[in-house]
């Protein structure tokens, strides 16, 4: 097991020259599809030591996504639940509602590096969606996001804002029509058209180089995380946690405290229990497996297949997980742990109520750790990203739960 002092030099060392965190990772793909994914690593490896580069990304993020996103502390949760004090990245204040735009606009600036014409993507809660129609405009591309009829229906408002800002949504209609089939439908669009076109994926999951890419350009949010709380606090949290499905958002928040005396706490979506069909937690309940072209830990039947996998929260309903997750679990430095829905609604409410702050549902899941841990404890601190805000799901969430009446009332009488 390694400990926070084995992290100093992590990133010189992780993903190895063939995109391996250990033995996740990798590039494993069609062979016509080699070419295209080593031409994006060799131009990420060129530019991300290119100061134009580096200067014109930092000059986007302040002037355009407005960065940096503060950290807030959550005195009156924090009062209701006890001693422990919350405090949240809020990242739901980065410009489209989410930490999505950290990797879109980085890739798109690739994109135009590399003379591609088209942005294409999955999107599953619609943010990565939005996000890289958002970065499309902004340069000037044209844009494909793939998203399943499901998630279409349930993320509407932000159907919307992809075809406002020009993005076309093409309907993912096999399977189960959620976000693994949407992936699926993405790699078969680039495969057709590649020489123009780059596929920007939504998370940290993927063949080499997207994995390292993802996670390099969402480290800025644990890297501004860190400095604001010791500004605020004079300390480190005790506990950093973030949501994970595919786990772009975690990954960006977790990177700058591995090497740091701190607890890390990723958290699965549990759905509504632990049988087939009924989660999403590839850590928990998965073993290794390779999926959309990397080796990871997967939700898989006797023979390989990807299993059915459901989650409350459209943008964790994926049956795997980014390789970098799987690696940093089984050396143990990070403890991945399980929300139900039930959990993270209540969260949800409890969230609005107390702070005035609409969070994800994907965000809530994180939050509902925070709140259980909170509660058990006398003292100490725990830093939760809030990855996006929860317009996208209020038309939802009325129409299954109302104003949140039942939850904030069963909370109070526990």
């Amino acid at each position: 097991m390694k400990t926070y002092r084995d992290f100093d030099n992590y990133l010189k060392n992780f993903p190895d020259d063939k995109g391996y965190f250990g033995e996740y990772g990798g590039m494993i793909l069609p062979p016509e599809l080699v070419p295209a994914f080593e031409e994006i690593t060799q131009a990420y490896l060129e530019i991300c030591h290119n100061a134009r580069f580096i200067n014109e990304l930092r000059r986007i993020r302040k002037e355009f996504q407005g960065r940096p996103t503060p950290v807030y502390h959550c005195e009156r949760l924090s009062s209701l639940l006890g001693k422990c004090q919350i405090y949240l990245k809020r990242e739901d204040l980065n410009h489209t509602g989410a930490h999505k735009l950290n990797h879109c606009m980085g890739e798109g600036l690739l994109a135009k590096f590399l003379g591609k014409k088209k942005l294409i993507a999955e999107t599953g809660a619609g943010q990565h969606g939005v996000a890289l129609a958002t970065a499309a405009a902004y340069f000037g591309l044209e844009c494909d996001i793939y998203m399943g009829e499901v998630d279409i229906k349930k993320q509407y408002p932000n159907v919307v804002r992809m075809k406002m800002l020009g993005a076309n949504v093409i309907p993912a209609t096999h399977g189960l029509k959620t976000l693994k089939e949407a992936v699926d439908a993405a790699f078969e669009g680039y495969l057709k058209e590649y020489d123009d076109a780059i596929y920007c994926i939504g998370s940290a999951v993927g063949p080499h180089p997207f994995p390292m890419m993802v996670r390099d350009f969402q480290s800025v949010i644990g890297i501004e995380a860190k400095e604001q709380f010791k500004d605020m606090t004079g300390i480190l949290p005790d506990i950093v946690c973030a949501a994970v499905g595919g786990g772009s958002n975690s990954i960006g928040m977790f990177e700058a405290f591995l090497s740091e005396p701190v607890d890390i706490v990723g958290v699965e979506p549990l759905g509504i229990g632990n049988g087939i069909g009924e989660h999403a937690a590839s850590m928990k309940f998965g073993k290794k497996g390779i999926l959309h072209g990397f080796e990871s830990m997967l939700l898989q039947d006797e023979n390989g297949e990807p299993l059915p996998v459901y989650s409350i929260a459209s943008g964790l309903d994926y049956p795997s997980v980014g390789p970098e997750h799987a690696y940093l679990s089984d050396c143990g430095r990070i403890k991945y742990e399980t929300v139900s829905d039930e959990e993270a609604i209540q969260a949800f409410f409890l969230l609005s109520r107390y702070e005035g702050i609409i969070p994800a549902i994907e965000s809530s899941h994180a939050l509902a750790y925070a709140i259980k841990h909170a509660q058990n404890q006398n003292s100490g601190s725990i830093l939760v990203n809030l990855s996006g805000r929860g317009d996208k799901d209020i038309d939802f969430v009325y129409e299954k739960y109302g104003t949140g009446e039942q939850f904030l009332e069963e909370f109070t009488n526990q």
